[in-house]
């Protein structure tokens, strides 16, 4: 993969930093037709700013491969590989964001991608699922608030924090429908405070299901990890317990880790569990559509109990959500946490509500 490809001025330019943004960036791209980046006038071309941990990396690089299948033009950007990385990598996009008619981001959160919308003159700005984060993207957005994520909102901001707030309160201006600039969220998340004049397309994982599946169902039941624990909002001994109980309760054999997941709990989940931990390839929409999966996928809330049921369409797959219970939290957690978490389960359509597991 050439890391200087799609340096002629795509029409389009979409930013990601995470696998599951690139699916939906694809999954965007179908919907809306965009055609291979050779085209006049047209295309797009994925820049990939690539993170640091290897089970990420190695999903962008598969997911990666599958947008050029699709005649996308991929750029590779090393934008955390070292300390003068950023300045690099900025630089370098600044001729692509000054001719780009319309920008693509995954997480406007991303400290990197409000940097980006500083510099880029489109007028035309997309914002693509980057999970449940994207929910509370654009109640903030409709509030007029600053940008925070869920997990952090109600915490004293840091230094860093003061540093770049500018930035920050520039990127909300700039996702801001005004003038000739229009703003639109793809998501496949429920949206219940609509920001006026941002228009709110539906994501049903389209491309997703015409691409691959449909899948072989097993007998038994899947368990989908979440990184809950490794930010801090879940405490980790109550999380093992509530795996355990809840495989045993419903026969799991195999634990899904979210990409996140500390090697350590992963090592500890194996032993305490049984349970065969599987770390994905590809995100879990297009591993579960590929199967083989469980007739019943568990869950705890998170991005999937949303999706898989739109990727899982016409199976016979169900997914099943079990609550979080307030005493898992950590005394660190936001005071936010158990209510978005909740809200998460609540809004999820076609699944079934498992109430929490008692965690000794």
């Amino acid at each position: 993969m050439s890391p200087r490809a799609g340096s002629a001025g795509p029409h389009t330019l979409a930013f990601v930093e995470s696998p599951v943004q690139l699916l939906n960036v694809l999954e965007w791209a179908h919907l809306h037709a965009l055609g291979a980046a050779e085209e006049p006038g047209g295309g797009l071309t994925l820049v990939v700013l690539s993170p640091n941990d290897p089970m990420s990396r190695g999903q962008l690089r598969r997911m990666a491969e599958l947008a050029r299948d699709e005649g996308h033009q991929v750029r590779w950007e090393e934008a955390r590989g070292g300390p003068g990385a950023p300045f690099q990598t900025i630089g370098g996009l600044t001729p692509l964001l000054r001719r780009a008619r319309r920008v693509v981001m995954g997480d406007p959160f991303s400290r990197y991608v409000q940097l980006l919308l500083t510099i880029t003159r489109a007028r035309d700005l997309v914002v693509v699922d980057d999970g449940t984060a994207t929910m509370e993207f654009v109640a903030q957005l409709a509030r007029g608030e600053r940008l925070v994520r869920w997990h952090r909102k109600g915490g004293r901001p840091g230094a860093r924090d003061l540093i770049f707030a500018p930035v920050s309160s520039s990127a909300r201006r700039r996702l801001t429908p005004g003038g000739r600039r229009t703003v639109e969220v793809f998501s496949s998340m429920p949206v219940d405070e609509k920001p006026a004049g941002v228009t709110v397309t539906a994501n049903d994982f389209a491309w997703t299901r015409a691409r691959f599946g449909p899948p072989r169902i097993t007998r038994g039941a899947d368990m989908v990890g979440t990184s809950l624990v490794e930010t801090g909002v879940v405490d980790g001994d109550h999380y093992l317990e509530a795996v355990r109980t809840l495989a045993k309760a419903h026969g799991a054999t195999r634990y899904f880790a979210h990409r996140r997941e500390s090697t350590d709990k992963l090592h500890r989940l194996a032993a305490e569990t049984g349970l065969e931990i599987v770390r994905p390839d590809l995100p879990l929409e297009l591993i579960a559509r590929r199967g083989p999966v469980g007739r019943t996928i568990l869950s705890f809330p998170s991005t999937v109990v949303h999706t898989l049921p739109l990727a899982l369409a016409g199976t016979e797959v169900r997914v099943a959500v079990c609550d979080i219970d307030p005493a898992w939290l950590t005394e660190h957690a936001s005071p936010r946490a158990q209510g978005f978490l909740s809200g998460v389960t609540g809004k999820a359509r076609d699944v079934t509500r498992l109430s929490a597991v008692t965690a000794a």
